[in-house]
């Protein structure tokens, strides 16, 4: 059964692993071990080791700074593997050609993308000559608990500055509802003003295989108090500032931006101390949870971070600190959204929400300063149709830096 109109996609959470460059035997290596970690079973974790060392002959032999990253799935359910290989050319001239079976780049295994394609329970490619390629394939263990096609709402993806291999950026996205309460208490410093302590995470509270579909809410709800009557912005343009936010009915998805100041690991600290906070904060609007943020990250370097709620009719509720870049964007628009300075967990001023609505087929796009915010709606305009992923990959390779952390969260909203 395919998704309800306008209900919300699902969450997996999503853990990048480690990232490689022309090291083919060094990837295939990683990939075996991170398959019997998570608990794929010898034949399932000798599906994604062949894969994997196809993807990155390809790329080690054929493709102009090409990296791929192993990631860690999670539902409440299972763990899988998601491997996504990303290039800045020559890229496929014809993908449907390259996907045939018994086509494989020369020097390769010989199994070809379109065996790739059919040993992954998931497989997206975004391919444009002259420009690159970005490939995303998904390894869960069998059988499934849950239909191989549905897509998460949010997908991100971090990459460390050159030389590191902790990474200061950080994303977290959740799902909820009138009925939403986290599992586990916010993590807060300690006595000493050190970090805060790791929480336990309660998966259930934040991924789902499926949402129940539910109907769009009514949309003539008046807007938060201190603009009732005004209605809520509903078209793509200015952002409108909201006072006292109010959660609207149904469904939502809570998404977030971190970039921990410098980077290393005292920077991943204090983007993993800012994913937990929104993860098992009991806020359901972006300021507030900005509030338990700020708190979570006293005693860290600090970060910039920006946070938005999307619910099932489009409404988008805003806040951010710092220079987190965040838009709106379909296939010709793209629409800014406002960020103040400050540094969460140090200083942040007065907090602001802002409203937004998000059309249909559309994506949040939120990034840290390791990619240049210069891009353009067209510039994704052949990706949107892709997964969220692939976007977020597909950006980064676009707009991203190597002087510094990089992230990208994109997520959709209701279709």
């Amino acid at each position: 059964m395919g998704p309800v109109k306008g209900a919300l996609p699902p969450l997996v959470d999503c853990e990048d692993v480690a990232w490689f460059r022309d090291e083919p035997q060094a990837a295939r290596g990683a990939a075996a071990a991170l398959g019997r970690r998570i608990g794929l079973n010898e034949h399932r974790t000798a599906e994604l080791v062949l894969a994997v060392t196809e993807l990155a002959t390809n790329m080690a032999k054929h493709s102009e700074d090409g990296s791929l990253v192993l990631r860690v799935l999670r539902t409440p359910q299972v763990a899988g593997v998601e491997v996504v290989v990303v290039d800045q050319g020559p890229g496929i001239a014809d993908v449907s050609a390259a996907l045939r079976d018994g086509t494989s780049s020369t020097g390769t295994l010989g199994i070809g993308l379109g065996a790739v394609r059919r040993l992954a329970d998931t497989f997206d490619i975004h391919s444009q000559p002259g420009l690159g390629t970005v490939q995303l394939a998904r390894f869960w263990p069998r059988p499934l608990p849950f239909p191989a096609d549905v897509e998460p709402a949010v997908g991100g993806i971090t990459r460390p500055i050159s030389g590191e291999t902790a990474c200061g950026d950080a994303w977290a996205a959740r799902t909820d509802d009138e009925t939403h309460t986290a599992r586990t208490p916010a993590p807060a410093a300690d006595d000493r003003g050190g970090p805060p302590a790791p929480a336990v995470l309660d998966w259930s509270a934040v991924t789902s295989p499926r949402l129940p579909g539910r109907a769009a809410p009514a949309t003539g709800r008046a807007a938060s108090a201190g603009h009732a009557g005004t209605g809520r912005s509903r078209a793509a343009g200015r952002s409108t500032l909201v006072r006292s936010a109010v959660p609207g009915p149904g469904q939502a998805v809570l998404v977030m931006s971190c970039d921990g100041l410098g980077h290393g690991p005292m920077a991943a600290l204090a983007g993993q101390a800012a994913a937990q906070a929104l993860r098992t904060s009991t806020a359901r609007t972006p300021e507030e949870i900005m509030q338990h943020v700020h708190r979570a990250l006293r005693g860290t370097r600090g970060a910039a971070a920006a946070i938005a709620r999307i619910e099932a009719d489009g409404r988008v509720l805003f806040c951010g600190v710092g220079n987190i870049t965040a838009a709106i964007v379909t296939a010709g628009t793209r629409t800014n959204l406002l960020s103040h300075p400050g540094i969460v967990g140090h200083q942040t001023h007065q907090l602001r929400t802002y409203e937004q609505h998000m059309p249909a087929h559309a994506a949040l796009v939120l990034h840290s300063d390791g990619l240049s915010d210069r891009w353009k709606p067209g510039d994704l305009s052949g990706l949107l149709h892709h997964r969220p992923a692939v976007i977020a990959a597909g950006l980064l390779r676009l707009a991203g830096t190597r002087r510094d952390d990089a992230s990208v969260v994109v997520a959709r909203g209701p279709r």
